[in-house]
C-alpha cells in the first residue's frame, strides 16, 4: 500500500554517484568551513560548539551571521528573525521540490529536506525541467556537502590560520559560478528569462537600500512570483505524465 501511495524509491547507486558528482564543490565547502571554525572560535565558542553547530545546524551564510552577532549578551530573537530571513529562500526551494517530495512518505520526505543546499537542489531543478526526477542528488549530494562543512569546520577550529580569508582567493565566487552554470544550462523559456530578470533586478535592489542579505530574499520571492502568475502552458499534463526514470 504504502508502495503505491509514495512510489519514488531511491537507488542507492544512484545516491553514490551523486555523492561523487558534487565531491568537486564540496571541497571549496571545506575552505568556507575552515573560515566559520575560525571565526567562531575567535568568538569565544569552544571547539566542540563549533562543530556541533556545524552538524547540527548545516547552514553556511546563516552561521556566519549567528557567529557575527555573539557575544556575552546573546539577542536571541533578533539572531533568530536574522537566520530566518537568510534562509527564508528554502521555503521556495522546498516548494519548488514538491512535485518530487510528494512521491516520497513524509518521514524520507523532512529528513531529505535536511541536507538540502543552493548547489544539490540547483541540479535536482535542472533535470526536473528537463524531464527527469532525482532525489538522489538531494541525499547523495547533500552528504558530502554536509561532511565536507563539518570537516572543514574541524579544519579552522584547530588549524585556522592556514586559510583565514578565503575571499582573498577568490573562492567565495565558486559556488556562485556553478549556480550560474545550472541556470544557463537549463531551460530556456520567455517566463523563465523574465523571472531570472525579475529576480536579478529585485536582489541588487536589496542589495543596495536593504539591510545585509535581505536580497537573497527579496530576489528569491521576486523570481517566485513571476512563476506563480505566469504559468507554464501545458505544465499539468506534462507533470501527470512524468515517470520516474531510474539508472540514466
Amino acid at each position: 500500500m504504502s508502495a503505491s501511495l509514495y512510489p519514488y524509491q531511491f537507488q542507492p547507486h544512484r545516491v553514490r554517484a551523486e555523492f561523487f558528482r558534487l565531491l568537486p564543490i564540496s571541497l571549496f565547502v571545506v575552505a568556507f568551513g575552515a573560515a566559520f571554525g575560525l571565526a567562531a572560535i575567535q568568538k569565544g565558542l569552544s571547539p566542540l560548539e563549533s562543530i556541533l553547530m556545524s552538524t547540527t545546524v548545516f547552514a553556511g551564510a546563516s552561521q556566519f551571521a549567528a557567529v557575527d552577532m555573539w557575544g556575552a549578551e546573546v539577542s536571541v530573537l533578533p539572531m533568530i528573525a536574522v537566520v530566518f530571513a537568510i534562509n527564508s529562500r528554502h521555503l521556495l526551494m522546498g516548494a519548488s521540490l514538491y512535485p518530487m517530495l510528494r512521491d516520497v512518505s513524509p518521514g524520507k520526505r523532512y529528513g531529505l529536506l535536511l541536507l538540502l543546499t543552493d548547489a544539490n537542489w540547483a541540479v535536482s531543478a535542472q533535470e526536473y525541467q528537463s524531464g527527469r526526477r532525482n532525489l538522489e542528488v538531494i541525499l547523495g549530494g547533500g552528504l558530502v556537502l554536509w561532511l565536507a562543512w563539518i570537516i572543514g569546520t574541524g579544519l579552522g577550529v584547530y588549524f585556522g590560520g592556514l586559510l583565514q580569508n578565503p575571499r582573498a582567493l577568490g573562492l567565495d565566487m565558486v559556488l556562485g559560478c556553478f549556480l550560474l552554470a545550472m541556470a544557463l544550462g537549463g531551460k530556456k523559456s520567455p517566463r523563465i528569462l523574465v523571472a531570472w530578470l525579475v529576480a536579478g533586478g529585485a536582489s541588487l535592489a536589496a542589495w543596495k537600500w536593504l539591510p545585509p542579505n535581505m536580497h537573497v530574499v527579496v530576489g528569491a520571492l521576486a523570481g517566485g512570483v513571476i512563476g506563480l502568475f505566469w504559468l507554464e502552458p501545458g505544465a499539468q499534463s506534462r507533470e501527470d505524465n512524468l515517470e520516474v526514470r531510474h539508472g540514466d
